[in-house]
């Protein structure tokens, strides 16, 4: 019997998604609770600076790019006291910080992640580092106080722990899972619009998985609960880091066991059916309506694509 359990394509379908390819070596074992101290002190050190949902890019002379010089940072007026240790690429610390100025100083321009990714501003690399550097600054700046005593916390582990001085509870930062999912049928897939999405862009639905609910039953509530369509057999496709603000995305297909949508117009503004043939048009760019998808760095894009091209 020929062992298939790990058959796969030459690369993940995770590899192919936005925010993915962060080569930081993490090395969690290695993080010491002053770590993001000692790495803001190696003169190789590189650092993020992030504030509300936007990134510091500088834009001009010797060091442009996301990556600052720990000095250069501290000149902006960056809390580097806040800092991140992301971990290291090529043996060199990376780090995140808060921006500590409300605006900029001249030659930076503070861009907001969802343009960064759309607009393609940064690599593969830089772009998982931002993911990861913008979930942990986002977990931090929500989570300063103790859930249980209400006592001011304390980083710990280069910012991958808070712990409360008074109770001595720990606190560790989360992820928020969330079911993204294409129901199809053999030759039919279902896509929705939410209103505030872009005019004529439809897309996989979506929606958080909520405690003690597996994987395929997030997928198939979540189905039902916005298109009335029902589902059988689920399927993973991939995952993708989310920074808005700490979410993991995981991409799945669920097998359709009707066809009459009744939508929840509370949440959506339309969900249709979309025949192979009409998808592979709104992927080409050359559906008659006007209909587009999510673009190719959005996890979306690639369930809808995948069946698309998968044929019958």
């Amino acid at each position: 019997m020929t062992f298939r359990l790990f058959d796969s394509p030459e690369r993940e379908p995770s590899q192919f998604v936005g925010f993915a390819g962060n080569p930081i070596e993490r090395l969690s074992e290695k993080r010491s609770d002053d770590g993001a101290a000692q790495a803001l002190g190696d003169a190789e050190a590189r650092v993020m600076l992030m504030r509300e949902g936007r990134l510091w890019l500088r834009v001009d002379g010797e060091f442009a790019g996301a990556w600052l010089r720990p000095a250069h940072a501290q000149a902006f007026g960056a809390k580097l006291e806040h800092a991140v240790l992301l971990g290291w690429h090529d043996g060199k610390p990376r780090l995140a910080a808060p921006a500590g100025a409300d605006e900029p100083p001249p030659g930076v321009k503070a861009i907001d992640y969802r343009s960064i990714y759309a607009q393609g501003l940064l690599d593969r690399g830089d772009l998982g580092a931002l993911a990861q550097g913008a979930a942990l600054l986002a977990w931090h700046g929500s989570h300063r106080f103790c859930g249980r005593c209400g006592t001011k916390t304390e980083m710990r582990a280069g910012g991958y722990k808070r712990v409360c001085p008074n109770c001595k509870a720990e606190h560790f930062p989360r992820t928020d899972p969330v079911a993204i999912m294409l129901a199809v049928s053999r030759d039919r897939c279902l896509l929705g619009r939410s209103p505030h999405f872009a005019p004529g862009m439809y897309s996989s639905l979506a929606g958080f998985i909520e405690p003690g609910e597996t994987i395929e039953n997030a997928v198939r509530r979540e189905t039902f609960e916005e298109a009335g369509i029902r589902l059988g057999r689920v399927a993973y496709h991939a995952s993708q880091p989310w920074p808005f603000p700490y979410s993991l995305m995981i991409g799945c297909f669920g097998e359709a066991l009707n066809e009459d949508i009744v939508a929840d117009q509370s949440e959506l503004e339309d969900v249709r059916w979309f025949s192979r043939t009409e998808t592979l048009d709104i992927l080409a760019g050359r559906s008659k309506e006007g209909v587009f998808a999510p673009p190719p760095m959005a996890i979306a894009h690639h369930l809808i694509k995948a069946w698309a091209e998968a044929g019958g």
